[in-house]
C-alpha cells in the first residue's frame, strides 16, 4: 500500500495520498492514537508509519493554518491571519510544485480558500467546500470584543451535543469520502501515466459535537468523558484567556457535567467515524493495487 523509501526516486516518483481532518487534538494522539480510542485503521497506519510527536499547527485558526500548510510559509510570511483572509493566487503552493514535477493534483473536501482562486495549484476539486469563499468573516480589528459569527462558534456546540443520523457536516464528509474513493478507482483504471497526489480533507471532528448512533455507542462505557483537569474559575484566567472565553459567548450558557460528557463522547465518536471513512479509502487503495505515500494530519 505504501511505497518503501528506497523506491522513491526522481525516475519513479510515488503517488501521494494526503488525509486531513479538522481540529483533532494532539492530546489524543501523543504518538499515534490513544489506546482507548476506537480507531483500528489509524492505529494500524500509525504502527507502520513515521510519527511526528512534536509537530504543531502554525495557527489555531482554520484558514491561516491551511494556508501555511499549502505554502510552507508562516502566517507572518503569507499574510493570512484570519478566516476571511485571501491567499494570493500568485503565492506558490505544494500543489503548484507537484504539478511542475509532473503530478496530477486533486483535492476532495475542505480547504477554506477565500477569494476567487479555489484551486491554488490543484488541477481539480471533486467537491465544493463546506464554508463560503467570500469575505463575510472579516473581523474588525478596531473592535476586538466583537464578532460576526456568534451564531456558530459558541458554547451551543456543547449544550447541543448528542446524536443525529444526518447533519450538514456528516453529509459533507460522506460526500468527500465517496468522491475520493471513486477517484482512486478512476486513477487505477485510467490511462494517465503521471503520478498523482490526492488530498482528502474532512471537516470532522470539528464542532458541532453531533455523532451518528453507531459511533456514539462505541463510547458508552468510556472513562474519559470528563476532563482530568477541572475548569478554572473565570476570574482566575489571564486577560487573553478571558477574551477567548468571552468569544465563545460562555456567559449565556449553563454548562452541566452531562453537557461535557455528551460533547466529549460525540467528539470521540466522530473520530471513529473518520477512522471508518479512512479505512474505506485505504482498502480501496489496496483493492486497486496502487501504492502511495500516505500522510495523515490535522
Amino acid at each position: 500500500m505504501t511505497t518503501p523509501t528506497a523506491a522513491i526516486s526522481r525516475a519513479n516518483p510515488p503517488n501521494i495520498l494526503i488525509l486531513m481532518v479538522d481540529q483533532c487534538t494532539g492530546t489524543l494522539f501523543p504518538d499515534g492514537p490513544a489506546d482507548w480510542l476506537h480507531l483500528p485503521h489509524l492505529k494500524q497506519l500509525a504502527q507502520r508509519s513515521v510519527r511526528f510527536s512534536r509537530a504543531y499547527c502554525p495557527s489555531p485558526l482554520c484558514t491561516p493554518s491551511r494556508a501555511a500548510f499549502m505554502t510552507g510559509l508562516l502566517p507572518s510570511r503569507n499574510g493570512v491571519y484570519d478566516n476571511a483572509a485571501e491567499l494570493p493566487a500568485s503565492t506558490p503552493t505544494f500543489a503548484h510544485h507537484l504539478r511542475r514535477a509532473g503530478y496530477q493534483t486533486i483535492l476532495a473536501g475542505k480547504m477554506h480558500f477565500v477569494g476567487p482562486d479555489q484551486l491554488h495549484g490543484f488541477e481539480e476539486r471533486l467537491t465544493t467546500d463546506i464554508y463560503p469563499a467570500d469575505f463575510g468573516w472579516t473581523p474588525d480589528y478596531r473592535k476586538p470584543g466583537e464578532r460576526i459569527d456568534w451564531w456558530y462558534h459558541n458554547m451551543g456546540s456543547v449544550t447541543g451535543a448528542g446524536v443525529a443520523q444526518i447533519t450538514n457536516q456528516l453529509e459533507f464528509d460522506d460526500e468527500v469520502a465517496c468522491h475520493a474513493r471513486r477517484r482512486l478507482y478512476d486513477l487505477a483504471r485510467g490511462t494517465d501515466e503521471r503520478p498523482w497526489c490526492l488530498t482528502v480533507s474532512f471537516t470532522h471532528p470539528h464542532d458541532p459535537y453531533v455523532a451518528r448512533p453507531s459511533y456514539w455507542d462505541l463510547y458508552a462505557d468510556c472513562r474519559h468523558l470528563l476532563p482530568e483537569v477541572p475548569a478554572m474559575d473565570y476570574a482566575a484566567h489571564d486577560p487573553h484567556s478571558r477574551r477567548i472565553l468571552d468569544a465563545n459567548d460562555w456567559h449565556r450558557f449553563t454548562i452541566t457535567p452531562e453537557n461535557i460528557r455528551h460533547s466529549r463522547r460525540a467528539y470521540f465518536a466522530n473520530l471513529s467515524y473518520l477512522d471508518a471513512r479512512i479505512g474505506e479509502l485505504l482498502q480501496t487503495l489496496e483493492d486497486t493495487g496502487q501504492e502511495a505515500v500516505i500522510v495523515f494530519l490535522s
